[in-house]
């Protein structure tokens, strides 16, 4: 069901022409600083991928994928990708990415099954990301070392988007602040997930929510997780277990936290093994990523994807991503944005 976020007395700062100079300022910009600051080289990345291959990401578990048959193939079935999770780790093996280095790529996707509103679209623009780790760094001060390195990119780009625009003032702090989601439960027992969220991230602005897939103390998520990417069940130094998160902002024209970067260490054998069993679904052994990663012939890593039209709608402060991205929205919403000054591409 669509959802509609109304802020009050909304106005763009930007006028429909500034507004795409600054989308292209900010594509540009942190793609480069992105890349220089986890050695990323650009690599070119499929719009859909053959079915059955356990390639896609399943994202939940539940949402569909757009499909279609394959004339040419004896009507095999095609996928449009939900995102890039476990098609890079197949391509840094098959480029043969030295550790330390990665690669990143334009992903576009289309997402059937989304919820439109302020943050969701039918259409998903990311920067997937994967970079080559080894074992000794599978740990939690490796995990926040990239993030940091991340954030810095973020803060060089606000810069740039302050510069270019003075209407819009910098408001991201200096440093980041870390969590796990076991201490957000225990520091508020009695608020949602997203609630957790909302108040820690409008305290400090801009958070990395770590441990996201796996039951908490409640035995409840935080969030959902596919087992087969991120790995949410390994106990890192701080007794905790998860080595992934989520980097979010505290959005000041739409006043609640605004997730911009799902990432994470990726599973290694053990704790793909562990968290196929924890959902019920060892039969993805037999798919062909699976295969691979069992019989090590994939590389340990770290990656995960940033939200291109969400860093752009952050940046520019804007209240709907789609004032960034053109996109396809329900009746009611484009009436009622349009009552709010909210222009719809």
């Amino acid at each position: 069901m669509s959802y509609l976020f109304k802020p009050k007395n909304y106005k763009p700062l930007l006028t429909l022409k500034e507004t795409e100079l600054g989308i292209a300022k900010i594509k540009d910009f942190f793609q480069a600083n992105l890349s220089s600051e986890l050695r990323l080289r650009r690599v070119t990345a499929p719009l859909f991928v053959l079915r059955g291959t356990g390639i896609n990401d399943d994202l939940n578990g539940v949402e569909r994928a757009v499909n279609f048959p394959i004339k040419d193939m004896g009507d095999a079935r095609a996928e449009v990708v939900h995102s890039l999770a476990k098609w890079k780790r197949l391509t840094l093996g098959t480029y043969g990415i030295e550790n330390g280095y990665g690669i990143y790529t334009d992903m576009n996707a289309i997402r059937a099954d989304e919820e439109l509103g302020n943050l969701h679209s039918l259409y998903v623009d990311q920067w997937d990301w994967e970079r080559v780790m080894t074992a000794e760094e599978r740990n939690v001060e490796f995990l926040k070392s990239i993030v940091r390195k991340i954030y810095a990119a973020f803060l060089r780009t606000e810069y740039l988007v302050s510069e270019s625009f003075p209407e819009i003032e910098p408001c991201l702090p200096e440093e980041i602040t870390f969590v796990h989601s076991e201490e957000l439960r225990q520091m508020y027992p009695n608020l949602t997930a997203k609630e957790r969220e909302n108040e820690f991230a409008r305290i400090h602005k801009a958070i990395f929510v770590m441990g996201i897939g796996g039951p908490l103390g409640d035995g409840q998520k935080h969030d959902g997780r596919a087992p087969d990417y991120d790995d949410w069940t390994t106990v890192a130094e701080n007794g905790l277990p998860g080595l992934n998160g989520d980097i979010i902002f505290w959005n000041p024209v739409l006043e609640m936290a605004f997730e911009v970067s799902s990432m994470g260490i990726r599973v290694d054998k053990a704790a793909l093994l562990r968290q196929l069993e924890m959902e019920g679904k060892m039969d993805r052994l037999e798919m062909y990523f699976h295969k691979r990663l069992v019989d090590g012939s994939l590389p340990l890593s770290i990656g995960g994807g940033i939200g291109q039209s969400r860093l752009c709608m952050f940046f520019l402060r804007k209240a709907h991503i789609g004032e960034i991205q053109a996109s396809i929205w329900p009746a009611q919403m484009y009436k009622d944005c349009y009552d709010l000054n909210i222009l719809l591409i």
